[in-house]
């Protein structure tokens, strides 16, 4: 694993006063890019060849400068990074880049700087050391098996890492379990010694909050260090959401859950407390987990049960692609800021404060 001394002592050859603002096209790269540009940034894209005529199409979110790629792979050529330090490049990590580049490669070969706390990645990823994290943080999640044997009620099947819902499935006992893992096998959807977790299976509506922790930038709920913002919530649209109109006969296409979209959600009211507790309690955890703990935007991926409260079964340690629906804020935003605010821009405002603080280093590894 790269030290995080080696990413700062690039970051020291950086002319501050030119910085850029970096990512792979796509994900949620438009409103990065869009954030950006709004707080004063120069940008740069990372992208495919094959893709820049359609980031074009949007002129107002392209970026300032391209670094083009014939695939994902080559972000980890020399000669890739040399040209995204040489742009004086800070790299803001999405889903996309965190599955086709790999946390694994990440760790170890990404030397241009990011923003967060790139250690987060294997507490993201390893869904065993993400349970280990809810249960410092005192969360409720749903019970785990550890093997197929032990499944006594309906139970969901994931693989690790961002793969959006793809390959998901549900199972309602051993037989089952490995019934349906052939056929997700021999469909390509899961790899033959691809990890898997098995977690119990909760009825409820999912809500997915979007977090923003800074700990140099005190506004929204007060921590012991800097502020915890709630910047919007939404709901993944997949094709198991469209299975009614497979009634009485269930199209096998609809048992998917692969997040095709996203829809906009405002909870009642009386549940914000919760949501914002939540936050909190991953906050503190991670600061003890893996210091300096998160930095930046956060989602926690919940399922609301009227018998058990909020569930959390996942979280992701980065914007997601949810807060693409709110390019000029959501409705929570107005009540925190004075002026339009994407989660893009809050990552930009963060860079931008640090900068004329005289302490970017700390938002780096």
């Amino acid at each position: 694993m790269i030290d995080r001394n080696e990413i700062l002592s690039v970051l020291s050859r950086y002319d501050l006063k030119k910085i850029s603002i970096a990512t792979l096209c796509s994900h949620s790269s438009l409103q990065i890019f869009h954030g950006a540009k709004r707080e004063g940034f120069r940008t740069v894209g990372i992208c495919l060849a094959d893709r820049v005529k359609y980031y074009q199409a949007f002129p107002e979110a392209f970026p300032d400068e391209l670094v083009v790629i014939d695939n994902y792979k080559d972000i980890l050529d020399d000669r890739v990074q040399e040209q995204l330090i040489g742009l004086n490049s800070i790299i803001i990590a999405h889903g996309s880049f965190v599955e086709y580049v790999g946390s694994k490669n990440i760790l170890d070969l990404f030397y241009v700087p990011m923003y967060g706390n790139r250690l987060v990645l294997e507490w993201e990823g390893d869904r065993e050391k993400q349970f280990k994290w809810f249960e410092k943080a005192g969360l409720n999640f749903p019970r785990i098996f550890r093997s197929p044997d032990e499944i006594d009620t309906y139970a969901f099947v994931k693989v690790y890492g961002a793969r959006g819902g793809r390959g998901y499935f549900k199972v309602s006992s051993r037989e089952d379990f490995y019934k349906k893992l052939d056929e997700k096998i021999k469909a390509g959807l899961i790899g033959e010694n691809e990890k898997l977790v098995i977690q119990e299976f909760v009825a409820g509506v999912r809500y997915y909050p979007h977090y923003f922790y800074s700990q140099i930038y005190s506004r929204g709920l007060k921590l012991s260090k800097g502020g915890l913002e709630l910047l919007s919530i939404d709901k993944r649209i997949e094709p198991i959401d469209e299975v009614y109109r497979g009634y009485p006969d269930i199209i096998p296409d609809y048992l998917d859950y692969t997040v095709t979209g996203n829809q906009p959600v405002v909870v009642r009211e009386s549940f914000l407390p919760q949501i914002l507790d939540m936050g909190v309690k991953l906050v503190e955890s991670s600061i003890e987990l893996f210091p300096p703990g998160l930095i930046g935007p956060f989602c926690i991926e919940t399922v609301y049960n009227p018998r058990k409260g909020f569930m959390v079964f996942e979280v992701s340690a980065r914007i997601v692609a949810g807060t693409n629906l709110y390019p000029e804020g959501s409705p929570y935003t107005p009540y925190l800021f004075r002026e339009p605010m994407s989660t893009g821009k809050r990552i930009a405002m963060d860079i931008r404060v640090a900068l004329e603080k005289g302490i970017i280093s700390s938002l780096i590894y």
